[in-house]
């Protein structure tokens, strides 16, 4: 109980931070109190400019960022158990790819004659990739090593063909915006955005959460969790399904990030273990606050300039990463 009331109050803190560090610095305390005049309508006198730029923009921003970085987090926990391999996670295995594809080709193409929203084509796009992936791993082989080469084709295949859609039918302003999104950007998400982000997250925690026993039994391999009882096929299409769903709704939100999925799992497994009951809540927890930070040094760290999320997750995802796997090394 105290280790969750602590990440909860580090969650806390962090979106609280994301709300008040910018270009523009506003002090916690107004941040503290158009919460509440927002919420519990408190009745606080505050600068209707500093109100508006913490409700509708900043808030609104830290709590997507949030539910990306716990939905990523717990999608890389599950493919990694799934598939018995460190390095899954939903960029490594194109599904990342895939999802942006599906959401290009209806936003640029139109495909769907407007019935079709980008959450949805996103959603497809993602299925569609990791179908990809499976078929060819099934033709190079079974092992965990085929997946992750043949995600690293799918996912590149995927990119090339969302920069093929870009450069062929989108006009100059189209091209720069998508361009500029597929890198993760933050900086056009408000609270419709949230409200969908958020329910997505949860649902994904829950589901994870009730296949937690599962999941320990995927780690020692799918004829062992069979043995156990666990409905192999049933649990791994569902599980699967989720991870696409969350990865999914997030690139469609956000475009597409990396290295959260493959770093946060192993940071968490060196935090708390192995067992997906404590794994699982923590990983979502600990991305969650990973992204709210990597979104408030998007900000400051060019001043006058938000750079794109992406690029911040993996200057500091890459370093961590090499050390979290060196470690792993030296433990042999």
């Amino acid at each position: 109980m105290g280790a969750a009331t602590a990440a909860l109050l580090l969650l806390t803190l962090s979106l609280w931070l994301g709300a008040a560090i910018g270009e523009t610095s506003i002090p916690l305390e107004i941040v503290a109190k158009t919460f509440a005049n927002r919420v519990w309508q408190a009745g606080y006198p505050i600068d209707p400019i500093d109100e508006g730029i913490i409700w509708s923009y900043r808030l609104s921003r830290v709590v997507v960022a949030a539910c990306c970085g716990s939905a990523l987090a717990l999608s890389g926990v599950v493919l990694q158990s799934l598939l018995r391999n460190p390095l899954a996670d939903p960029y490594v295995l194109g599904i990342s790819a895939g999802a942006s594809t599906g959401a290009v080709t209806v936003a640029i193409l139109g495909v769907g004659g407007g019935l079709i929203g980008l959450p949805l084509g996103a959603f497809a796009g993602a299925l569609i990739a990791f179908l990809a992936v499976s078929l060819l791993a099934l033709r190079a082989g079974r092992g965990s090593a085929a997946i992750i080469l043949a995600g690293v084709a799918g996912s590149q295949l995927f990119h090339a063909l969302t920069s093929f859609i870009v450069t062929k039918a989108a006009n100059a302003e189209q091209a720069r915006g998508i361009m500029f999104w597929l890198l993760g950007n933050l900086s056009g998400v408000r609270w419709p955005d949230a409200g969908l982000a958020f329910p997505i997250a949860l649902v994904g925690l829950l589901v994870c959460l009730a296949q937690a026993r599962s999941l320990d039994a995927f780690a020692f391999g799918k004829e062992s969790a069979a043995s156990l009882g666990i409905p192999v096929r049933r649990v791994y299409a569902l599980l699967i399904a989720v991870t696409a769903m969350m990865t999914a709704v997030m690139v469609s939100l956000v475009g597409s990030i990396g290295f959260v999925g493959l770093v946060i799992p192993h940071a968490t497994r060196m935090l708390v273990g192995v067992r997906h009951g404590t794994l699982l809540p923590a990983a979502a927890v600990i991305g969650a606050i990973f992204m709210v930070l990597a979104d408030i040094l998007s900000r400051i760290l060019i001043a006058g300039q938000v750079l794109p999320i992406g690029v911040v997750t993996a200057l500091f995802g890459a370093p961590a990463f090499a050390l979290i796997m060196s470690q792993r090394r030296a433990s042999l």
